[in-house]
C-alpha cells in the first residue's frame, strides 16, 4: 500500500488511533506525491483516461500518484494473494484481485481507492468483471504497508474501506512482523509473526500463518 491522501475532508467512519494501536506504526516521511494543478475535482471516469499515471488513487476528487512500492511489498502481496486465490477458487466464493485494483468508495467528490489485494463475493458482484471501478467496498481488503506510509493516512484509507461496506481489513506490517485486523463492527486485533490471519465469516475456512506470508 503506497498511496497518500492529499485532500482533507470529514470521514464517514471514525477511528480512534489511541484505541487501535496505530501509534506503534512507522511514521516515516511519505514519498513525494504528484498532484496535478486542477481547477475542478477529478471524477472516477477521468481516472480511466490514458494520460493518467498507472499507480494513482483519487481522494476527494484529488489525484494522488505514487512510485512503485518495492520488491518486498510485491513479494508479500503475491504470497498472500496466491493463498487467497486457491481458497476462493476451490470454494467458488467470488473474485480475488490485486495490483491496486480500484474501487469507487465515495462520490461527489469521487474517491477511488486501490487495494493491494481484495476479495469480492459472487453475491455482491455477480456480473462480468467491470472494466472501471465498481461502487462498493470489497468484502475483504489487504493493505501491505510501505516504509513511507503514515499512520494517519493509513487510517483514513481504512476508514474509507469500512465506510464503503468492507467487512474485514488486514494491514500487513512487514517491518514490525505483525498484522492488524479491522472489522466492520469496530473491533481490532493485532497478530504477531506467530499468529494466523483468518477469513472469519468473510472467507470461512481460510487461514494462513503470518510467518509464511512475511517470509
Amino acid at each position: 500500500m503506497d498511496a497518500t491522501p492529499v485532500a482533507r475532508a470529514p470521514l464517514g467512519f471514525s477511528l480512534d488511533c489511541s484505541l487501535i494501536g496505530f501509534s506503534t506504526l512507522l511514521a516515516m516521511p511519505a514519498e513525494p506525491a504528484y498532484v496535478p494543478d486542477m481547477t475542478a475535482p477529478m471524477t472516477a471516469e477521468d481516472l480511466l483516461q490514458p494520460d493518467v499515471p498507472e499507480r494513482a488513487e483519487l481522494v476527494r476528487g484529488v489525484l494522488v500518484v505514487r512510485e512503485p512500492p518495492g520488491f518486498r511489498h510485491g513479494e508479500i502481496t503475491v504470497r498472500l494473494a496466491s493463498a487467497l486465490m486457491i481458497h476462493v477458487d476451490a470454494q467458488s466464493l467470488g473474485r480475488v484481485v490485486g495490483g491496486d485494483a480500484g474501487f469507487r468508495v465515495r462520490s461527489d467528490p469521487d474517491t477511488v481507492r486501490g487495494a493491494d489485494i481484495a476479495f469480492v463475493s459472487w453475491e455482491r458482484l455477480p456480473q462480468r468483471s467491470p472494466v472501471g471501478f465498481p461502487s462498493l467496498g470489497p468484502d475483504l481488503v489487504v493493505e501491505v504497508l510501505s516504509p513511507g506510509d503514515r499512520p494517519g493516512e493509513t487510517l483514513a484509507k481504512i476508514a474509507d474501506w469500512l465506510s464503503a461496506g468492507t467487512r474485514l481489513v488486514w494491514v500487513i506490517d512487514a517491518e514490525r512482523r505483525l498484522a492488524r485486523v479491522y472489522r466492520a463492527d469496530g473491533t481490532e486485533t493485532t497478530l504477531d509473526a506467530a499468529g494466523v490471519v483468518d477469513g472469519e465469516d468473510v472467507l470461512p475456512g481460510f487461514s494462513c500463518p503470518l510467518a509464511s506470508i512475511l517470509g
